[in-house]
């Protein structure tokens, strides 16, 4: 039982205190923050909020994949009461609000599958609230932690629910399964005895985990337990592997994998590992490789390949676009100072291979995520912010773009970031799609995104539980010191 009260006391005391005043600030002063777009759908006291309409749009069917015209829809508090063709609309109420969306689209709020909140930031000395709305900002509704300490976390998710004028829904994984001497100290979680398992999911659980993730040092005793106990309980289960095989994970019933690693890694032949910058030139059409994607596919083992996070760490001296994107000055300063020392300890350690290899190695990666996709393995879209130069909210957009220069159609990227990624959190009668009696959490964008993937930058306006929120005004609300 002592392991599992550690859960909570896990964090160092300067987080524990950070995180307190974050906590206070949600219970005394929840409406203090200088939101514009809060007035215009904040009800006065015990008068239900008036409807919202958006109407004659084109919305975005992410259970199909398609655009569908000349639609309206009607928000009722949090939540869509009522999608349609715009000529169906039914009579408004007397107090609507109703915004003209004529030549406008409408997508789902976009869900980023792979964050960490407090992981990073606190070599920065920074705690998340000075950056979550920059996520509502790039039209990122919605983000699953993959891997904290399960108190603070716990805290953010309070403090995002008490903000939603500013902060995406939060939602919670347990600390990173590992072995014996955890690769990430700080958020890792020793297990090593599958009898100790049961009682650790347990406690995850009462938290308020969606996910358990396990990480590089777990062995597959342990896994298969951890898969065995989430799924008792309603949990998913995914993997950043090491020691326990994407082989051994898949038929032992894991739920996702983390990462193009996750699955690359271990579709490599032996003899092939002898080869030089075997990574940059290995056949991905091999025996080994097609089995386990047949598996893949069979099981439902959904894949986050994190595609921007292994552009940035392969090129990132190599690309300006990455290291001197104007989008990063949107960052506060304490983040950006941290991700420029990277840049000097990849320097030292991607010298040795030459860029020519280190741009086919990250091909490699993308030719595989086509491959997952055609062969019918659904994708998820997560980005692995705040690490180096993996912007906040507008990362997930890059990550989009990535997926369409891999070769996915722009409509199959839209659909990882909203109704498959509401499936990895057990959302979808809630999130990733228009239809009536969901979270009413939406992107308006005044240019088709299925045309041109570039296009899901053109934000116009956020909604968030019926909030409207103005990307330029939470922009304002994150910290730039």
């Amino acid at each position: 039982m002592k392991i599992i009260l550690r859960t909570a006391v896990n964090d160092n005391s300067r987080a524990r205190l950070l995180l307190l005043l974050l906590l206070l600030e949600v219970f005394l002063a929840p409406a203090a923050m200088p939101s514009q777009s809060v007035k215009t759908n904040t009800p006065t006291k015990n008068r239900p909020a008036n409807d919202l309409v958006l109407r004659d749009a084109t919305l975005f069917d992410s259970r199909r994949g398609i655009m569908v015209p000349d639609q309206s829809l009607i928000i009722r508090g949090e939540r869509i009461a009522w999608v349609g063709e715009h000529s169906s609309l039914p009579k408004l109420p007397r107090r609507a609000q109703v915004l003209d969306l004529h030549g406008k689209f409408i997508i789902p709020g976009l869900i980023d599958a792979h964050v960490h909140l407090i992981h990073k930031l606190n070599d920065a000395h920074i705690t998340a609230d000075e950056m979550l709305p920059m996520f509502l900002a790039a039209g990122v509704t919605s983000v699953r932690d993959i891997g904290d300490p399960v108190v603070p976390q716990k805290m953010l998710a309070r403090f995002s629910e008490a903000h939603p004028e500013s902060c995406p829904r939060v939602f919670m994984c347990s600390p990173l399964i590992d072995g014996a001497q955890p690769y990430h100290r700080d958020i890792g979680w020793a297990l090593t005895d599958p009898e100790v398992v049961p009682a650790f999911v347990e406690d995850m659980s009462k938290w308020g985990v969606t996910t358990l993730k396990m990480y590089v040092g777990t062995e597959r005793k342990v896994g298969q337990r951890v898969i065995e106990e989430a799924h008792k309980r309603g949990l998913m289960v995914t993997g950043h592997l090491g020691l326990y095989s994407a082989q051994d994970a898949v038929a032992d019933g894991i739920d996702c994998l983390e990462h193009i690693w996750s699955v690359f890694d271990y579709i490599i032949p032996a003899e092939v590992r002898q080869i030089p910058h075997y990574r940059s030139s290995m056949d991905l059409n091999t025996p080994i490789a097609r089995d386990l994607i047949t598996n893949l596919v069979q099981r439902h083992v959904l894949v986050d390949p994190t595609l921007t996070v292994f552009k940035n760490l392969i090129l990132l001296n190599d690309l300006p676009s990455v290291n001197q994107n104007p989008e990063n000055a949107l960052a506060p300063a304490r983040l950006r100072e941290q991700w420029n020392s990277y840049r000097l300890y990849f320097a030292k350690n991607t010298e040795l291979t030459p860029r020519e290899f280190r741009i086919r190695e990250f091909q490699k990666y993308q030719e595989l995520t086509l491959l997952l996709y055609r062969a019918g393995v659904p994708l998820l879209a997560g980005t692995d912010t705040p690490e180096w130069f993996v912007l906040p909210g507008f990362s997930l957009l890059q990550e989009l773009e990535l997926f369409v220069e891999a070769g996915l159609p722009p409509s199959a990227a839209l659909q990882s970031a909203t109704i498959n990624n509401a499936h990895a959190l057990k959302q979808e009668s809630q999130l990733g799609s228009i239809e009536p009696g969901k979270l009413a959490d939406l992107v308006i964008l005044s240019a088709d995104p299925t045309a041109n993937i570039r296009n899901v930058r053109r934000i116009e306006k956020v909604i968030r539980s019926g909030k409207i929120c103005e990307p330029a005004q939470l922009l304002k609300l994150v910290s730039l010191q």
